[in-house]
């Protein structure tokens, strides 16, 4: 039985071992494991890496984040950077050129075979968003004419495809018919046709659909693997779940970004006029929103000047009625993106936000009258106060319903500007119920 060899021991193996030794071992070693020591010893970076076939090196450089497989390549020699480049799967080679300059994409494409070139060129030509720029078009198909004899021998032939626990079958003119499990194939007998044995009913993705679209059906239907076809049901390549994987957290931090007013390709080891460019014109935005709301209080000043305690406790008001506004947003921003708010739900889901607008309006309003009675030792103070906060609250959820699905009717992303329009309605309204209902109260709050 094999020994579980530690991190320290792997890498003085690697430093220090032998071809031969590293040979034995270097199988059961995930890539990943040895990219998180080069990771901590960057110094060391080539010699851990020098004695590794350029398989295991492909292997490692594509489990590299996109915008550093360039740096490890870089590492090595023309000829050995051509080598690894051919043990690179065709769609992570494209990845890769995706974060190069002109010249430093010519003098890759310059390295691989003329095949290669032309499926990497090919790649290249779908949107990186797409299902067409996820996919990889090294893969195994079957022929629908074999028989199951004719299918094991090809696949023993043939092994640097990507394949599953399933495989698609394609006619000559490479037609996507279906799709087969290998469980059926090895359990049929040799003499079987591929078509008796093959489900018609695949589900595929065209090239053009957009790359969320595409995790929302692996999502639906658990798959790991699917085909992508072009317009006439061709079979360009397949996509694996772990490109999915990629999209998810892709797609998630874009979601996250958008929804605090950051681009979506910001980072925390962005560059400062990056971050700039980001980040500056949302806050611009924030500021003419903001004298908006000061435009409102200054509408007050006379009631303000006579009860000087409503300049203490209005901020509660506007402050509660964005929080409540911001997690009815987030809900219904999330529901937008997964397909889950549709026609037929829509009013129930506004009803709900309405209801949870109504009944936290009650506790928090009740709650603030309260504390504001209190605070004033008037009755009419807290009054006022809780009445404000309990419309404020209602408001701000229907807002953060209705203005998240206005602007995916106008065909902007609601996650990048929704947080704004929000914090509008419920810093003006709130200021206008708490400052209104006091002036209407005025001799009761002297």
């Amino acid at each position: 039985m094999k020994r579980k060899i530690t991190n320290e021991e792997l890498k003085q193996l690697l430093l220090h071992g032998s071809e031969d030794e590293i040979k034995a071992i270097i199988t059961d070693i995930h890539p990943v494991v040895i990219l998180d020591l080069i990771h901590e010893n960057e110094d060391s970076a080539l010699a851990l890496l020098a004695h590794l076939s350029d398989e295991v090196i492909a292997d490692i450089v594509e489990e590299e984040d996109d915008e550093d497989k360039y740096e490890l390549l870089k590492l090595f020699s023309d000829v050995k950077q051509k080598h690894i480049l051919e043990e690179m799967s065709n769609d992570e080679v494209t990845d890769l050129l995706g974060e190069l300059e002109d010249e430093e994409q010519q003098e890759l494409l310059a390295k691989l075979s003329s095949e290669d070139r032309q499926d990497v060129k090919e790649l290249m030509c779908y949107d990186e968003d797409s299902a067409g720029g996820l996919m990889t078009t090294e893969f195994i198909s079957i022929r629908a004419k074999n028989t199951v004899r004719q299918t094991l021998e090809y696949l023993q032939r043939n092994t640097d495809g990507e394949t599953a626990y399933y495989l698609y079958v394609t006619d000559r003119q490479n037609v996507l018919k279906g799709v087969v499990s290998l469980r059926d194939i090895v359990s049929s007998t040799f003499d079987t046709n591929m078509l008796e044995i093959t489900n018609p009913n695949v589900i595929s993705v065209r090239y053009d659909e957009d790359q969320e679209a595409v995790w929302k059906q692996f999502e639906k239907y658990g798959f790991v693997m699917m085909p992508v076809v072009d317009e006439e049901n061709h079979m360009l390549g397949i996509i694996t779940v772990d490109d999915i994987m990629d999209v998810i957290q892709e797609e998630t931090t874009e979601d996250i970004n958008r929804l605090g007013q950051v681009g979506k390709e910001e980072r925390i080891d962005s560059q400062l006029f990056e971050s700039l460019k980001s980040r500056l014109p949302w806050l611009v935005i924030n500021l003419f929103t903001a004298v908006m709301a000061a435009a409102v209080i200054s509408l007050f000043e006379g009631t303000i000047s006579q009860v000087v305690s409503l300049a203490t406790i209005m901020p509660i008001v506007t402050g509660m009625g964005g929080n409540a506004g911001t997690q009815s947003l987030t809900i219904v921003v999330r529901g937008l993106s997964l397909g889950e708010l549709t026609k037929e739900n829509a009013v129930s889901i506004l009803a709900k936000e309405v209801g949870v607008g109504l009944f936290s309006g009650i506790v928090i309003g009740v709650l603030i009258a309260i504390g504001a009675m209190l605070f004033e030792r008037n009755p009419m103070f807290g009054l006022v106060t809780g009445v404000a906060m309990f419309l404020n609250m209602i408001l701000a959820n229907i807002a953060g319903y209705f203005i998240p699905v206005l602007l995916e009717k106008c065909h902007v992303d609601p996650a990048l500007a929704s947080g704004v329009f929000v914090t509008t309605v419920t810093d003006v309204l709130g200021f206008l119920f708490f400052l209104g209902l006091a002036t209407m109260a005025l001799p009761y709050l002297l």
